[in-house]
């Protein structure tokens, strides 16, 4: 035991490094911002995770330290206080900042081309290879469909026979 002695220190401190490096929920949410109705604060939460910090860009702003997160998180509250419903919460908050401010956007009107636009590529990129491929296989055959001169199928008939 006296053999480690010198170790413990060092063994202790990688320790406590290793568990001040484990993932953590980094919630930037305020004790202040926090509404005493439990159910309340879980929805306000909930809807907290799909709205984007339009400073952080990909945070959401229950992630988020930035001071407009922090205004979006008491319009969010502020909202549900009121009595408004989720839906109604992230209508208004769309209709004011627009429908960049949600994490998952939606994949109506003009958004399903974005949507669609992944696996359009992929269907046009492939067609695009086959094409290819197809002219060619073509043009190799082409190539191939030759005719030989005497002195080349005379050789090619002696290998054919042996």
């Amino acid at each position: 035991m006296t053999g480690l002695k010198p170790y413990f220190g060092a063994l202790t401190l990688a320790l406590a490094m290793c568990i001040a490096l484990l993932p953590t929920s980094s919630a930037a949410v305020q004790p202040d911002e926090v509404l005493g109705d439990p159910v309340l604060e879980e929805r306000a939460r909930e809807l907290s995770q799909d709205l984007r910090c339009l400073v952080c860009r990909n945070e959401n702003i229950d992630e988020s330290n930035a001071e407009l997160a922090r205004d979006l998180r008491i319009l969010v509250r502020e909202r549900l206080v009121a009595g408004d419903s989720n839906s109604e919460v992230i209508e208004f908050v769309v209709d004011r900042y627009g429908e960049y401010v949600l994490l998952r956007p939606t994949t109506t009107g003009a958004n399903w081309l974005l949507w669609a636009a992944g696996p359009l590529m992929l269907l046009l990129a492939l067609a695009m290879a086959g094409a290819y491929m197809r002219a060619r296989g073509r043009a190799a055959a082409a190539e191939g469909d030759a005719d030989l001169n005497d002195e080349e199928q005379a050789r090619l008939n002696k290998i054919l026979d042996q």
